[in-house]
């Protein structure tokens, strides 16, 4: 879904579904029931959102939210809102005190979401890991 999406709207390419399936692939190898969270959406059949929280660094860095997204045709019927109010609650009762996430510029309706949930943008800077240069952003949310 995400290298779709991406590739469709923004023009990533292989680099970026190899990253992508790699992190993913690697977070799902050392999921920890205790301090991680993946929550899928499906509707018929198919895969229509994702939200992960990964845990490995909330020591340090904190929670960092991961492969959030919404499909195309379930994108503004509140799906997003659920998903990032479940990630904040699930945090809030793992007593974690920090949570960010890495996005890019552009993407208008995921910042709105995650500034309305109380994330603040706290770095940027022109980046092109994604096979494209983009201004990457990090966000920030404290509990």
């Amino acid at each position: 879904m995400h290298a779709d999406y991406y590739h469709e709207h923004w023009g990533f390419g292989l680099s970026f579904e190899a990253k992508v399936a790699a992190d993913l692939a690697a977070f799902l190898k050392r999921y920890d029931e205790s301090q991680d969270r993946l929550w899928i959406v499906v509707e018929d059949g198919r895969i229509e959102g994702s939200l992960a929280m990964d845990g490995i660094d909330a020591p340090g860095k904190g929670v960092h939210l991961r492969w959030f997204i919404v499909s195309d045709s379930l994108r503004g019927k509140g799906l997003g809102n659920r998903l990032i109010d479940l990630a904040v609650d699930f945090c809030k009762k793992q007593g974690y005190r920090r949570v960010y996430l890495w996005t890019f510029e552009g993407l208008g309706a995921a910042r709105h979401l995650y500034e309305k949930s109380g994330f603040r943008l706290v770095e940027e800077y022109f980046g092109t890991q994604w096979g494209k240069e983009v201004k990457e952003q990090r966000f920030e949310l404290r509990l």
